[in-house]
């Protein structure tokens, strides 16, 4: 399909998201904990569902629960071992989805909940869906330009030679609240034309929760460990080189056991 005839959601799982790299480190994070092979994936906000279908064709026998409140993004890209849910993910009919070896929440999408209360059930509903060695996995991003404003650019060619061109811009950042409002825009060049524009394409109004207040609502909702993860190469990560990165902008994979 040329660029210019893809979706936002489309767009968007082709140049902001790697499922298949989510995927193999999240696998690798449950064997280095657990041990054995997981099976089962939980993926909460899950959007059009790219980490679950990912996730399904890479482990075999695999499968997904994909869950989230658009039922159209949902519906786009069906696969017969995902099964989706259209729901809020405080709803209390989420507790019911697993068992699941991993939960996993990305791109940011924990900002959704912007009380600490409903960090806290969400994750002690992911809790109660996880078999006896699941983990919980949530990603934020942090570190000391978090509060700054501005854009990031980011291109990519494909291979009927158009470009696709992404812009993520903090818009707005109150350190007062942790209430940020983030956007992403595309716009698809071909042969040095503009043949599709899709200003703020996707917005998010965040509350930008913290590594540690992510930490502390994993430790009240009764998970025993957490670790910290700012690289998506090595599942032991953690430690003195997370910290390291944390001194700049960095985006963390935070888990609980």
């Amino acid at each position: 399909m040329r660029a210019e005839n893809l979706t936002p959601n489309q767009l968007y799982e082709r140049t902001v998201q790697n499922p298949v790299r989510i995927v193999d480190f999240l696998l690798a994070l449950h064997r280095a904990s657990a041990g054995g092979e997981p099976t089962v994936l939980c993926e909460d906000f899950a959007g059009s569902a790219a980490i679950s279908r990912a996730w399904v064709e890479r482990v075999a026998g695999g499968r997904a629960v994909a869950v989230d409140r658009d039922g159209a993004s949902l519906a786009a890209v069906p696969h017969p071992r995902v099964a989706t849910h259209v729901l809020d993910v405080r709803a209390p009919e989420i507790a019911s989805l697993g068992p699941a070896d991993v939960v996993h929440a990305g791109n940011f999408s924990i900002g959704e909940l912007h009380a600490r209360s409903e960090l806290v059930g969400w994750a002690r509903s992911a809790r109660r869906r996880l078999v006896p060695g699941g983990i919980v996995a949530l990603d934020t991003y942090g570190g000391e330009s978090a509060w700054r404003l501005g854009t990031l650019e980011r291109r990519r060619i494909e291979p009927d030679g158009s470009e696709i061109r992404w812009l993520w811009e903090q818009r707005s950042a109150d350190p007062r609240t942790a209430e940020v409002v983030n956007t992403i825009s595309f716009r698809v060049l071909h042969a040095g034309e503009v043949v599709l524009d899709l200003p703020d394409a996707f917005v998010y109004r965040w509350r930008l929760w913290s590594i540690p207040e992510i930490a502390d609502a994993l430790r009240d909702a009764g998970f025993a460990a957490i670790s910290v993860h700012t690289r998506l190469d090595d599942p032991r990560t953690n430690g003195e080189r997370a910290e390291n990165a944390l001194h700049s902008s960095c985006v963390a994979l935070v888990v609980g056991r």
